[in-house]
């Protein structure tokens, strides 16, 4: 399982050109993979969630803390990604309302 801070570090360092339009540094590429990870790290913690609340539903568990700490970190994992996908319309919106 990846980490979710893998979204926020560990970009790839592309060296500067002159006029690189990329002051940062920072390969989309890297973003991208990154933001893929997010997501399917975030959908394995739902199905883990999901997971338990069946066995416990079945009665094949009766430990409601393994429920709740998978819940929360789906819920945790969800608000997380959703707000990089805010965050990610925002950026694309800024962009395409640049002039040149």
């Amino acid at each position: 399982m990846s980490d979710i801070s893998a979204i926020n570090v560990g970009y790839k360092t592309v060296p500067a050109k002159q006029g690189n339009a990329n002051p940062s540094g920072q390969d989309f590429g890297t973003v991208f993979d990154a933001a893929k990870g997010l997501l399917d790290e975030t959908n394995t913690l739902q199905n883990k969630a999901s997971a338990e609340e069946v066995k416990f539903a079945l009665g094949l568990s009766d430990n409601t803390h393994d429920l709740m700490i998978a819940a929360q970190k789906a819920a945790t994992a969800l608000q997380y990604t959703n707000s990089i996908r805010t965050n990610m319309i925002q950026a694309y919106q800024t962009i395409m309302n640049m002039q040149i």
